[in-house]
């Protein structure tokens, strides 16, 4: 009762402190569902200990806890205290719970310009727009590329399944130009990974390329140009470098080019863009390398903003005298999107009870499980709150490249981002769960709660990289990422929140959440914790894992 009324009260003088400064237009309309939502008949003691931390991480006075705004640093000291509470020692910067992590917010200071040369022509200027839309470079704050073109199909390179998307060119001091997305054969994890921006730069990067381009396609899952069109000087957060710009992703991406943009790019090609654009409709079509006629001048330039947010670290010394130093981390996001569009009732604060304040609570009760176990782990446990993950996992990506403990210690990361817990679940879908050790040691510790395991339930979603442990993938450390399952009630259920809740106002404490399904969902996930930190075998990657290959992880050559 006293840790309900502590959080009741802190959500009333935070509310109270920031009422002041907020504009009337920014305030959301308040119902009595959404005012009479914390007065409900009393909850057994783990679960109203668990309602307690939402109601004051997703009440309004939060604002939908932004990385870099007050109410997120708000936010962090009220898990600092809990981490205390719990009797967790501080693992963050200069002795405390928090590590500072500096972000920069960046975007396109102007549309850029882009103007293609080609020997006894006139040079050609793109169009904002029709074109190309400018891209944005995080590490300078002005880039300027001039250099020929060279086209490498979807820039994949990927041995295992005989694909190198760059073989018989040289990319060295050049722009690639290549079509999003990757082919619908790849395994769906590695299908996501070969997908994604940072991977196809860094690629680039690896090449020696000087920038990217790119290319609009038709097909599966292909991305409109429109969009980027429209979206040109949208911001970005990254964290910062001390001079600071941002952390550079790879090869910069330079731009993105309409159909009719990279017509003109193609212009006198060896391969006609009208057969390349028919052949990219099907997303397993492989392309021959080639570079493209003349050079092209590219000019961007970017803004930034400095802003400055934390991760809160605690930890519970492990007490084995041989493998106490190793570290299990125990990850969760603390940051939501913050105050956006208004929906329909006129609420403009994107609370986040289920995204992933619900995932915070479950990591503050876990830490309190040990403390009332009496039974110090084998391994270290460090209980890890991290900040920008909406920012594209900004927070987990600082940490992993600036780790308060040394990285070689770090064995696993289990990690929880968004449970939903309006239903009760009979099975836990653990993605990640078949590349390493990770897998059988869940699904025993699960089991001992009457959970069992299914697979992942979306292949085509790649959910095993778009969350917080992915970071620590790419450091080669075996990580799971745990969502309550499928079964039973459990499907309608994600579909619901996926339609009707995700990434709006409507995700808030009013939501018909089940506390008992989230103690349960806490137990499961501290006899996990347990199973990993007791364990003789330290985690490793299956042999042979592609992740495990690739980010050379313990075990998998």
């Amino acid at each position: 009762m006293f840790r309900i009324m502590g959080a009741v009260a802190l959500a009333a003088i935070a509310g109270g402190a920031f009422a002041a400064d907020t504009p009337p237009a920014a305030t959301p309309k308040r119902t009595a569902k959404a005012t009479n939502a914390i007065v409900t008949a009393p909850l057994p003691e783990d679960q109203a200990a668990m309602k307690a931390h939402v109601m004051f991480l997703a009440s309004d006075a939060m604002r939908g806890r932004e990385a870099g705004s007050a109410e997120y640093d708000i936010a962090a000291q009220y898990v600092a205290a809990q981490f205390y509470a719990a009797g967790l020692r501080p693992g963050g910067d200069d002795g405390g719970y928090l590590q500072r992590v500096p972000l920069v917010t960046y975007k396109a200071a102007d549309k850029g310009n882009m103007v293609l040369s080609r020997p006894g022509t006139s040079p050609l200027t793109f169009v904002f727009g029709e074109d190309y839309a400018p891209g944005v470079d995080p590490a300078k704050r002005a880039t300027a590329v001039d250099a020929p073109v060279i086209f490498v199909g979807y820039g994949i390179v990927a041995p295992h399944v005989k694909r190198d998307d760059y073989a018989g060119v040289d990319a060295r001091g050049k722009i690639v130009a290549y079509f999003g997305g990757a082919p619908d054969s790849l395994q769906s994890e590695e299908r996501a990974h070969f997908s994604s921006a940072g991977t196809k730069q860094a690629i680039a990067a690896d090449h020696g390329a000087v920038g990217t381009l790119t290319l609009e396609r038709a097909g599966p899952r292909s991305t409109p140009f429109a969009r980027a069109a429209e979206a040109w000087d949208r911001a970005r957060t990254i964290w910062a470098n001390a001079d600071g710009t941002g952390k550079a992703e790879g090869a910069p991406m330079l731009g993105t080019l309409s159909q009719p943009g990279a017509a003109k790019l193609f212009a006198g090609a060896r391969t006609p863009w009208t057969q390349v654009a028919k052949l990219a409709a099907n997303s397993e079509a492989r392309f021959k390398a080639e570079q493209l006629p003349g050079n092209l001048t590219i000019a961007l330039h970017t803004n930034f903003e400095p802003k400055t947010s934390s991760n809160v670290v605690g930890l519970i010394p492990g007490s084995d005298a041989a493998i106490g130093k190793q570290v299990v981390i125990l990850s969760a996001h603390l940051d939501h999107v913050g105050v956006g569009k208004a929906d329909a009732t006129g609420d403009t604060i994107y609370n986040g009870a289920e995204d992933n304040a619900v995932g915070i609570a479950s990591l503050i009760e876990e830490a309190r499980r040990f403390k009332a176990s009496g039974k110090p782990p084998r391994r270290t446990i460090m209980f890890l709150a991290v900040t920008a993950e909406e920012k594209g996992l900004v927070g987990s990506d600082y940490f992993a490249n600036h780790p308060t403990v040394p990285l070689t210690s770090i064995v696993a990361d289990v990690n929880l981002d968004m449970p939903i817990i309006t239903y009760k679940f009979e099975d836990m879908t653990v993605f990640g769960a078949d590349r390493s050790t990770l897998g059988p040691i869940v699904a025993k510790a699960a089991a001992t709660k009457g959970v069992v395991m299914s697979p992942d339930p979306d292949p085509a979603m790649g959910l095993f990289v778009r969350s917080d442990h992915y970071r620590f993938v790419q450091k080669g450390v075996p990580s799971v990422f745990l969502w309550p399952g499928k079964k039973g009630a459990g499907k309608a259920a994600w579909d619901d929140f996926f339609a009707h809740h995700y990434h709006q106002p409507s995700d808030e404490i009013t939501l018909p959440l089940d506390w008992a399904q989230g103690v349960r969902f806490v137990e499961t996930n501290y006899a996990i914790a347990r199973e990993i930190a007791d364990g003789d075998e330290r985690p490793r990657w299956n042999k042979g894992d592609f992740f495990g290959l690739l980010y050379n992880g313990f075990g998998a050559r």
